[in-house]
């Protein structure tokens, strides 16, 4: 599929801002201009932008019940009472379950945890775990990463005596649970500075609040912000505002002193003696986590989480990795069954979304190949099994449409949904599915145009090839943790050409190893082209061609030195 290149063009009041940064910050105006684009345009921002402060953390008593939520907290913790953390099976609800389970651990030992079951409970507060909870007398529960649609099953925990607290980030309906307090910073009545936390980071600004109530220092919580990196990471949620703050000093923890069950994970995921960054959870980290929940039950993943044993972190590490090593292979074949679907339908070319159902397909893996499709076909994507009685499945979607809203303008159809823009889930009777089918896939035909199904590469700026140095390269480390709302920079060059050393690399001789020049550099620049094979002989002939690109630090054999990522090659017109 061509990729479009979408490129800035920055206005003159953009430059003036760019070249004030470089006078009174030191920096290239490559990185300069990076951050005016970003929209950091006065000294002070970008200050704060390249050395984030936990001082400047927002004050959690601003979020909505949070002052309810603390003083049920002491009450319980006062009265002795009985806790239950309840949580999501995915890397954002463990992560939370782990944290805030961890630090009440100092003050309580009145304490359990509960992960539902993705196949037998589905996702969210089940009545079963309700049950459990009036089986160990639990007289507060407190929901990370789910619960704010929880309505009835909250309703039915307060007919046995048990009080909530919900600690969620999900998109709210019109009314919520009738919970002790509701701690979502989506919340139509939400006064809080910033609303894209993710489930962890809601649970840690509760754990937040409540040691401020009582002067607890903070230093405890802050040893445990590695779990809030990981999950704002896996959760794709923006790396900007106080996301970015904690992701930053998460990563440091992470990558100074991880937890025993962290330090687990990126033992056995070939991390280890690595500086660990964003793309290391998303591609490395998360998944292990999530592929307990696919595979078995998300509870493994939490009792790796708050291992205080190295040898029992390890045998855990090592469990979860075979789950991810089975999730792989599971994921590549039904990824394969459902192109075969798709393959048969004769009108591909003019729909604007996929529907495809199997009830045979295993639950814990439609949500990657739902992410698969879209990838592969550039159209919402949904993907449907069959699981517990109904048909159940998750939903991804391109930039531009909210699949969260279609599959909303169809709840009269649905027994359950939830998530955010661009991914979703949702579960409904078979007799529904026509029905459904045929609405989703005319709202997508009426809402997307054909512009929005051309995979599009947003780049930044023009570079020469003599631009590359290692003061560039150091600016680019600065605005590290990269992620949504702040991307890693991607920059083009014009009409580079092979230095005559290129060649094809990779089992299959499916990449290009580049070393490159321009008119403005003699010494050739280190790249490598993932899957650029079909260039290879246009680069071979030694005329002009065109490269997006990020830019990289390489590390070999204990050198390192500057490497550039190819995403993208044209040989013709950009545009």
């Amino acid at each position: 599929m061509t990729n479009k290149w979408k490129l800035q063009t920055p206005a003159q009041e953009l430059l003036h801002k760019r070249n004030e940064l470089v006078s009174r910050l030191n920096i290239s105006p490559i990185a300069a201009l990076l951050l005016v684009q970003r929209g950091i345009t006065s000294s002070e921002e970008a200050k704060k932008f390249f050395k984030p402060d936990l001082n400047d953390l927002h004050d959690p008593f601003l979020m909505a019940d949070m002052e309810k939520a603390v003083k049920r907290l002491n009450k319980a913790l006062g009265n002795k009472e009985k806790i239950l953390i309840y949580g999501d099976y995915d890397v954002d609800g463990t992560t939370a379950v782990a944290l805030v389970y961890k630090y009440l651990r100092t003050y309580t030992s009145a304490l359990d945890y509960y992960i539902p079951d993705r196949y037998d409970e589905g996702y969210g507060v089940s009545f079963k775990g309700i049950n459990y909870a009036k089986e160990i007398g639990a007289t507060l529960v407190i929901t990370l990463d789910c619960g704010i649609k929880a309505i009835e099953k909250v309703k039915y925990a307060k007919e046995m005596g048990i009080d909530f607290i919900i600690c969620d980030h999900h998109m709210p309906d019109d009314r919520l649970p009738d919970a002790v307090a509701v701690l979502d910073a989506k919340r139509a009545d939400s006064t809080y500075p910033y609303e894209h936390l993710s489930g962890c980071g809601v649970g840690f600004k509760f754990m937040q609040a409540f040691a401020q109530s009582n002067s607890f220092p903070s230093a405890d919580l802050e040893k445990l912000l590695d779990l809030t990196a990981v999950s704002i990471a896996s959760d794709i949620v923006p790396i900007s505002g106080e996301n970015r703050i904690l992701a930053y000093f998460g990563l440091k923890q992470l990558n100074s002193h991880p937890s025993m069950g962290l330090k687990g994970i990126i033992d056995v995921c070939g991390l280890k003696g690595k500086e660990i960054t964003i793309s290391d959870i998303v591609f490395k980290i998360g998944p292990r986590i999530n592929a307990s929940g696919r595979m078995e039950n998300g509870k493994e993943a939490v009792d790796l989480l708050l291992a205080k044993d190295r040898d029992d972190a390890r045998e855990k590490s090592e469990s979860i990795n075979k789950y991810n090593d089975e999730r792989r292979e599971l994921d590549k074949k039904i990824t394969d069954e459902a192109n075969a679907v798709i393959d048969e339908f004769t009108d591909i070319e003019d729909r604007k979304a996929i529907v495809v159902y199997n009830p045979d397909w295993h639950k814990g893996v439609i949500g990657i190949v739902a992410s698969r499709l879209t990838e592969k076909y550039y159209r919402p994507a949904v993907v449907l099994t069959r699981s517990s009685g109904l048909v159940t499945g998750s939903a991804r979607s391109i930039p531009g449409f909210d699949i969260y809203k279609a599959i909303e303008s169809c709840r009269d159809l649905l027994e359950n949904f939830g998530g955010h823009t661009y991914a979703a889930g949702l579960s409904l009777r078979e007799e529904n599915l026509e029905e459904f089918t045929r609405r989703f896939l005319e709202l997508a035909a009426e809402n997307i145009i054909p512009e929005q199904m051309t995979p599009q590469i947003d780049i930044d700026i023009e570079l020469n090839l003599n631009d590359i140095t290692p003061k560039l390269m150091n600016d680019l480390k600065r605005m590290n943790p990269f992620g949504p709302d702040n991307q890693k920079p991607v920059f083009y060059s014009l009409n580079v050409k092979d230095y005559g050393t290129s060649k094809l690399v990779g089992k299959e001789l499916e990449h290009i190893k580049l070393e490159l020049i321009d008119d403005t550099t003699g010494a050739p620049v280190q790249a490598i082209a993932f899957g650029k094979h079909a260039f290879n002989d246009h680069i071979k002939t030694m005329k002009p061609f065109h490269i997006c690109y990020t830019v990289e630090e390489n590390i070999f054999n204990g050198n390192t030195s500057i490497q550039l990522m190819v995403k993208d090659i044209k040989t013709g017109d950009i545009e």
